[in-house]
């Protein structure tokens, strides 16, 4: 089985190029984002408050996140591994992740990090923010807060995935084509 941590800052293009590579390679795609968001729509206790601190820019807690991802990790089947999308987004997630998989006698294949400029990730969450009507990526001050959270507490899983050598930096720059080329020739 394989483990793929999908990475980057919002907007770099992780839901735009997902679909293509969990095709490509036969993955169950596991966007932490959707579970959350079909929790919110369903009204469940766990998406109402998940939907309080999505919505001020927050993240949901470690252990709800880490608890949603092992239940799809034995109840998934037919696929050649698992595409995580916005998990681990911490060290502290990707050490509950280490251990998640080793108690599987499994581990994390690679971590394919798409990375874009801040800049670029204002102009593409305020795009999505329109195509989408996504209201999370709509107001200026919690996308700030989204750049400032993911600078702080993701990026130094840059660090922690190329100390165990399994981090593929993919210029995010670029047509859809181009950097989907970039991921399939750094996960071959």
């Amino acid at each position: 089985m394989k483990y793929y941590v999908l990475f980057g800052p919002p907007g770099a293009g992780k839901g735009t190029q997902a679909g293509a590579m969990v095709e490509r390679y036969n993955l169950c795609h596991l966007s932490t984002g959707e579970l959350l968001r079909s929790e919110i729509a369903a009204g469940t206790p766990l998406g109402l408050q998940a939907k309080a601190l999505i919505e001020g820019g927050n993240l949901v807690p470690d252990e709800v996140v880490e608890g949603m991802i092992e239940s799809k990790f034995q109840s998934v089947k037919g696929v050649d591994g698992f595409l995580l999308d916005g998990f681990p987004r911490t060290l502290a997630q990707a050490d509950a992740l280490k251990d998640m998989l080793a108690k599987r006698g499994e581990k994390v294949t690679a971590c394919v990090s798409i990375m874009i400029p801040d800049a670029l990730i204002h102009e593409r969450i305020a795009h999505r923010a329109a195509l989408e009507g996504r209201a999370d990526d709509a107001r200026e001050e919690v996308v700030n807060n989204r750049i400032q959270t993911y600078h702080a507490k993701t990026e130094p899983l840059i660090a922690y995935y190329k100390a165990a050598g399994l981090y593929k930096e993919i210029d995010g720059v670029g047509t859809i084509e181009e950097v989907r080329a970039r991921i399939y020739a750094a996960m071959e």
